[in-house]
C-alpha cells in the first residue's frame, strides 16, 4: 500500500527514480511563505463556515506560523520524500498537531493551492521589481539633470551622426524603464483575483466562502470560472514577458557602457568595485558586471520561450506539465531582481568623461545636418541642400579637415 497522501487507491510505492523525477520540492520550496499564508486564510474560512471548530482553526494557524518560523530558521530539511511544498508543509503540520492537521486540505486541491501560491508570489515579486525600477529611474533622472548640457556625439548604425547631450541620452533609458514599470503594473491586474476554492477544477460541494479567503489575502475578488482558475498561467507569461523586455533595456544600456569604457572611446571610467581584472594580463580592467547583465538577458528570453512552449498545447484543465512553470519563472524573477540591484549602484559610481565626449562631438562631420537645415531655411530645396553639404563633407575628408574648418575656409573666400 502506498504511503502517499493520495495513495489510497494505489498498491505500490512510486519507483525511486519516478519519486525523484516527480518531486518539485527542490524548487517550489520558494513558495513556503505564500503556501502558509494561503493555508491560514483557508483555515479561517473553514472555521467561519463551521467546517472545523474555532479551536481547530487556532491550533492550525498557530502551528503554521510556528512552521514558518522554523523554516526561516533552517530547522527543516527539504527532501524528495515529499512531492511538493504543499505536501511538505501539511506533513509538518500533522506531525505538530496530529489528526487536526489532516483537516486543513478540506475543500482544497493542490491545483487551486499552487495557483494561489503563484499569484501571491508574483504579487510580492512584482512589488520588489517595481521598487528597484523606481530607484533606477530616480538615479537616471538625477544624472540626466546633472549632465543636461554635456555635449556628446549621437550615433546611428554606431557611426557618429549628430551632437546630443549626455543628459538626453540618460533620459532615453529612463523613458524605457518607465515603460517597463507600466508593463509590470499592468500585470498586477491579472493578480488581483483569487483562484482558491476552485479545487481540482470544478469547485466543491462543501459550503466554502471563496470571497472570504480572497478578502483575507488582499484580493479584490475571485476567478469566477473555476476551470480558468486552475489552468491559467497568463499572468506568469505576462510577467516573464515584462522581465524580458526590461532585461533587454538593461542589456542595451550595458552594451553602450561597455563600448564607452574601451580605450578607443574613453567616455566613461568604471569604478573598481564594479570591474574585474585578468588572470594573465595585469593591465586589464574588464566590464564583467555589464557583460553578465547583457548575458543574463538571454536566459530570460529562453525562460519566456520555455513557458510559452509548455502552455501552447495543454488541454483543460490542470496538467502536470504546468509544474515546469516554476523553475523558469523563479529564475527570471531572481535574474531581473539581482540585475536591478547591481545596475543602479554601478551607474551611480561611473565617472563620465564629459570633456572627451565634447571633443568627439566637435570633431568630424556631426554638424552636417545642422548645415543642411540652415540652407533649407534660406530657401534651398532639401535635396539640393543635402547634395551641397555632402560635397562639403567630401571636401573635408579629402583635406583631412573638420566640417567646421572647411566652412570657415569657404566663408573667408
Amino acid at each position: 500500500m502506498s504511503s502517499k497522501i493520495w495513495g489510497g487507491r494505489f498498491t505500490k510505492e512510486l519507483a525511486p527514480k519516478v519519486k525523484a523525477f516527480n518531486s518539485s520540492l527542490h524548487f517550489d520550496h520558494a513558495l513556503y511563505r505564500e503556501d502558509i499564508a494561503g493555508s491560514i486564510a483557508h483555515a479561517k474560512m473553514l472555521s467561519a463556515q463551521k467546517l472545523i471548530s474555532q479551536k481547530e482553526e487556532a491550533e492550525m494557524c498557530n502551528a503554521l506560523l510556528d512552521i514558518q518560523n522554523e523554516l526561516e530558521s533552517g530547522l527543516h530539511q527539504f527532501n524528495e520524500e515529499h512531492e511538493d511544498i504543499h505536501m511538505f508543509i501539511e506533513h509538518l503540520l500533522i506531525e505538530k498537531i496530529g489528526a487536526t492537521g489532516k483537516k486543513l486540505h478540506t475543500g482544497r486541491s493542490r491545483n487551486d493551492q499552487v495557483a494561489l501560491d503563484l499569484k501571491l508570489y508574483s504579487r510580492r515579486s512584482v512589488s520588489i521589481i517595481l521598487s528597484h525600477l523606481d530607484s533606477l529611474i530616480h538615479l537616471l533622472d538625477i544624472l540626466s539633470s546633472r549632465h543636461a548640457t554635456a555635449i556628446m556625439p549621437g550615433y546611428t548604425h554606431l557611426q557618429q551622426a549628430q551632437p546630443t547631450s549626455l543628459g538626453k541620452y540618460l533620459d532615453t533609458y529612463a523613458c524605457m524603464f518607465r515603460r517597463d514599470m507600466d508593463r509590470f503594473k499592468h500585470s498586477t491586474k491579472s493578480l488581483d483575483l483569487s483562484p482558491l476554492g476552485a479545487a481540482a477544477f470544478a469547485g466543491s460541494n462543501l459550503p466554502l466562502d471563496r470571497h472570504y479567503v480572497a478578502r483575507e489575502l488582499g484580493f479584490s475578488g475571485i476567478v469566477e470560472n473555476t476551470i480558468d482558475a486552475v489552468s491559467d498561467r497568463d499572468y506568469i507569461i505576462e510577467i516573464m514577458s515584462a522581465i524580458s523586455i526590461s532585461m533587454m533595456h538593461l542589456s542595451r544600456l550595458s552594451e553602450d557602457l561597455i563600448i564607452w569604457s574601451t580605450s578607443e572611446f574613453n567616455f566613461v571610467e568604471l569604478d573598481d568595485a564594479f570591474s574585474t581584472g585578468s588572470s594573465l594580463m595585469p593591465n586589464k580592467k574588464n566590464p564583467d558586471v555589464l557583460e553578465l547583465l547583457r548575458g543574463k538577458t538571454g536566459r530570460t528570453y529562453g525562460n519566456l520561450m520555455s513557458i510559452l512552449t509548455t502552455m501552447k498545447a495543454l488541454p483543460l484543465a490542470y496538467n502536470k506539465d504546468m509544474q515546469e512553470d516554476k523553475e523558469v519563472f523563479f529564475d527570471s524573477i531572481n535574474t531581473i531582481t539581482s540585475s536591478l540591484e547591481v545596475i543602479t549602484p554601478l551607474l551611480d559610481s561611473i565617472q563620465f568623461n564629459t570633456q572627451t565626449m565634447a571633443d568627439a562631438a566637435n570633431s568630424g562631420f556631426l554638424l552636417a545636418t545642422e548645415c543642411l537645415e540652415k540652407l533649407v531655411l534660406k530657401g534651398v530645396s532639401f535635396r539640393d541642400a543635402h547634395h551641397q553639404v555632402g560635397l562639403l563633407v567630401k571636401e573635408a575628408i579629402e583635406k583631412k579637415l573638420s566640417l567646421h574648418e572647411v566652412l570657415h575656409q569657404h566663408k573667408d573666400e
